[in-house]
């Protein structure tokens, strides 16, 4: 009995050795297929990315521009809002502090008119650096946001349709005002000119903008 049991299992190492040197033989042959290997599931077509409106771009373009001009309105101490260069040629100059209200009064300006509505009580067409009266720090900076809510307002409201309409005169004239297009792309250009020369008086008084802290 246990003769045969040995005999079996010799038989049985046998024939699986045998059988993988054929397999292995049959891989090794030239002209032999190799095995072909299991292709991966497709992947899922990428979706593109949601189309945005052209509200939408524009107002995420005032937004950006709200991020870095706030800020940095904001950096400068109280007692330094009405810091102007005086070397070099700086004759006549904005302050600071005039610097945000020309802004907020350009704004006020061109928002108003995109809306079709009324400016409001504290804006005077006239008063090119904003009101007169205003001098706090804590006023101007609202002046400066309450411009920029509006703004908002503004863009969120544009249209592709409408884009070269002319719109009424800012000013109050009779004749027409800039086109859609031109009122909202000229709030972007004419902050960031100012943003420029605000950077430059913050770093004349030590203070890096904020937008650049972020940076370092």
């Amino acid at each position: 009995m246990r003769a045969l049991m040995i005999t079996l299992c010799l038989g049985l190492a046998v024939f699986a050795f045998g059988a993988f040197g054929q397999a292995a033989s049959a891989q090794s042959k030239p002209g032999a297929a190799p095995a072909r290997p299991v292709a991966p599931a497709p992947a899922a077509p990428a979706q593109p990315p949601p189309k945005l409106s052209l509200a939408q771009i524009m107002d995420r373009q005032l937004t950006n521009l709200e991020r870095d001009f706030v800020p940095a309105a904001e950096a400068m101490p109280e007692d330094k809002f009405n810091f102007a260069p005086t070397q070099g040629e700086f004759k006549g100059v904005r302050t600071f502090a005039l610097q945000i209200k020309h802004v907020a009064h350009t704004n006020f300006m061109m928002f108003a008119a995109l809306l079709g509505e009324k400016l409001p009580a504290n804006v005077d067409p006239k008063e090119d650096n904003g009101p007169e009266k205003m001098t706090s720090k804590t006023d101007i900076i609202k002046y400066l946001k309450d411009s920029f809510a509006m703004g908002h307002r503004a863009m969120n409201a544009l249209t592709e349709a409408t884009l070269t309409e002319r719109t009424a005169d800012p000013t109050g004239g009779k004749g027409p005002g800039p086109t859609r297009l031109g009122a909202a792309s000229l709030t972007l250009w004419h902050s960031f000119d100012h943003y420029g020369q605000m950077v430059e008086y913050l770093r004349m008084n030590g203070l890096v903008p904020p937008a650049s802290r972020q940076q370092q």
